[in-house]
């Protein structure tokens, strides 16, 4: 017991002695000593950052001299990640390398636990630790949608999945220090970056999870998951106050059906960026120890949004299965 007391508050003062160092040396100390701080002030690019350009012979952005001279601001892309570039052209940003090495990890993760789970050795280890996760994930999605979690598990878990991997990997402290650097030694952008601070890639699930709840929505109801949009029923009943309230419900309706693809995209983009921008705001103010406590924070919102994400999709989807009718059938 002693020992393990003495372990804690050697951690304690570890802990606080890193405090008042980060303090000290840190943007905040340094302006009572009248000096630099410990670290540069943090630049954010909401842009992806290029890494690569198969159309130059350079990576980084680094461009030869005549491509950038071409006209149009074509070369506006070597500081702005990809803007700025001619349609269909393909490049590799930070951002999407981030997003391959969740993918590998992902499979790697799950290949790795399957094989662990055949039917000619005892499971154990790893292979419990998987089976704990995914029998969690099933019960929350047979919890939303009842018997219909073996048909919409596969996209929910990918999706909790792949947002909660991507937003864990940016809280790695080495993850984001790897950059890219010019002939001179200068940085130039920084190799990785979790892919949820890229518009792009909470845009392409939400594009995802719309298709997939349009989808399920027809394949269930037929021509008749339309109704919801489209009430005539009471129109046609000569009932036209009614109607007219009908029409405008199903407008609101259909609206709905692509603002959640806005509401999605910018959720999912603005945790993860405001994230991002606060440990480095910390760690720019009181380097060290100060962090810790928005690492936490940020393991959790990786979770909380991860299921947020996923989840809303399978509420959408259950909505979207369900019979539904013309209100003005009611009257």
């Amino acid at each position: 017991m002693s020992l393990n007391k003495s372990l804690v508050y050697g951690f304690g003062v570890a802990l606080l002695a890193l405090f008042v160092v980060g303090f000290i040396v840190g943007a905040i100390g340094s302006k009572f000593t009248d000096s630099n701080p410990f670290l540069k002030k943090p630049e954010v690019h909401l842009p992806p950052q290029l890494i690569y350009d198969p159309f130059t012979s350079d990576a980084h952005g680094d461009s030869h001299d005549d491509h950038s001279k071409e006209s149009d601001g074509h070369g506006a892309h070597e500081k702005d990640g990809h803007h700025g570039l001619p349609p269909n052209h393909f490049v590799i940003t930070n951002t999407l390398i981030s997003s391959w090495i969740a993918t590998l990890i992902l499979i790697l993760v799950l290949v790795l636990g399957a094989r662990g789970g055949r039917s000619d050795r005892e499971p154990k280890g790893f292979y419990n630790i998987i089976e704990s996760i995914i029998s969690a994930l099933y019960g929350f999605a047979e919890g939303v949608v009842g018997d219909n979690a073996k048909k919409f598990f596969p996209l929910f878990a990918t999706i909790f999945l792949f947002v909660l991997v991507n937003a864990w990997l940016g809280l790695i402290p080495i993850y984001q220090s790897l950059s890219t650097f010019d002939s001179e030694g200068h940085i130039t952008g920084h190799f990785l970056r979790p892919a949820g601070t890229d518009l792009n890639m909470p845009l392409a699930l939400a594009i995802v999870s719309f298709i997939f709840v349009e989808y399920w929505g027809i394949k269930t109801l037929g021509f008749g998951y339309f109704g919801k949009f489209f009430r005539f029923g009471a129109l046609l009943k000569g009932k036209i106050f009614e109607g007219i309230v009908d029409f405008f419900v199903g407008i609101l309706e259909l609206l709905s059906e692509f603002i959640r693809l806005v509401s999605f995209t910018f959720r999912l983009f603005g945790n993860m960026t405001a994230g991002e921008i606060l440990l480095l705001m910390t760690s720019f103010l009181i380097p060290f120890a100060f962090s810790l406590p928005f690492y936490g924070l940020e393991l959790l919102v990786g979770v909380i949004q991860s299921l947020i994400f996923s989840a809303l999709t399978l509420v959408f989807v259950t909505m979207a299965i369900e019979p539904h009718h013309d209100e003005g059938e009611d009257h």
